[in-house]
């Protein structure tokens, strides 16, 4: 189930948080409690929620990335942080700082549980660390012609959602690298920075309170949150074909937070 929320006044919900199948990472503070409620109340008993900041600011989602294995920290993260984050974390889940030059990590990779993909100019040891630590099979990637993939690229092990302008041989190859169904679209009411715009796992999804009822509807259905079966996702493009998309979902519940 996808639900929507927003961080403060921000619908860019994703810029705040990052969930993976075995954590999911807030801001802390005073002012970020409903959030941190909400999310708390959806994934409470399944994965922690820790509070945190990441080189002394609130955008952990852009700052850091990770999945159940390893997360990856900038080098401007501070030492209390990472002791912090390495105390609150599964013991299985390993935390590391990346001495990288393009800092946001959260911009610069996209992951899920196999596959990595990274903007072009990521330093070689970077996507070392990247492969030793995450577990990932790494590849240099665009999307749409963007370098910055994980803005504009989100995937779990289920499906993805890549921005609105992917060609379909673009699509066609990125499935094929990730054994995903990939689909384009939008969140936050035709946002393409679809990373920016939401929290996703394998599942449950946390949009933009500004995305519409038909972005969701797409987000259910490529990342499998409607049905947990296995094929569930196969009927991705019959959802499209049969014009379900397009039809009037019914309205939904928005969390203000």
């Amino acid at each position: 189930m996808a639900s929507r929320v927003k961080f403060e006044n921000s619908c860019e919900v994703g810029v705040f948080a990052r969930l993976t199948n075995a954590y999911c990472l807030v801001p802390a503070g005073a002012a970020s409690q409903g959030f941190y409620s909400v999310l708390e109340g959806e994934l409470a008993g399944a994965v922690p929620v820790v509070r945190t900041s990441v080189a002394g600011t609130r955008i952990v989602g852009r700052l850091c990335v990770g999945n159940k294995r390893g997360l990856l920290l900038p080098h401007t993260a501070t030492d209390q942080e990472i002791q912090h984050l390495r105390n609150s974390l599964p013991d299985e889940v390993v935390v590391k700082c990346v001495d990288e030059r393009l800092s946001a990590l959260g911009n610069c990779i996209a992951c899920n549980d196999h596959v990595a993909l990274t903007h072009p100019d990521l330093d070689k040891e970077t996507e070392e660390v990247i492969s030793d630590v995450l577990g990932v099979e790494v590849f240099r990637q665009t999307i749409a012609g963007n370098i910055l993939v994980g803005s504009y690229c989100t995937f779990t092990n289920k499906g993805g959602l890549v921005h609105p302008q992917t060609s379909v041989e673009d699509l066609d190859e990125l499935s094929t690298l990730l054994q995903v169904p990939m689909v384009a679209g939008t969140v936050n009411r035709g946002s393409e920075v679809v990373s920016a715009g939401m929290a996703v796992n394998d599942w449950t999804a946390f949009c933009g309170s500004d995305t519409t009822a038909t972005e969701v509807s797409v987000v259910e259905s490529v990342f499998r949150l409607r049905d947990p079966r296995a094929g569930a996702l196969g009927s991705v493009q019959d959802f499209f074909t049969s014009g379900a998309g397009l039809l009037p979902e019914p309205r939904q519940k928005t969390r203000l937070c």
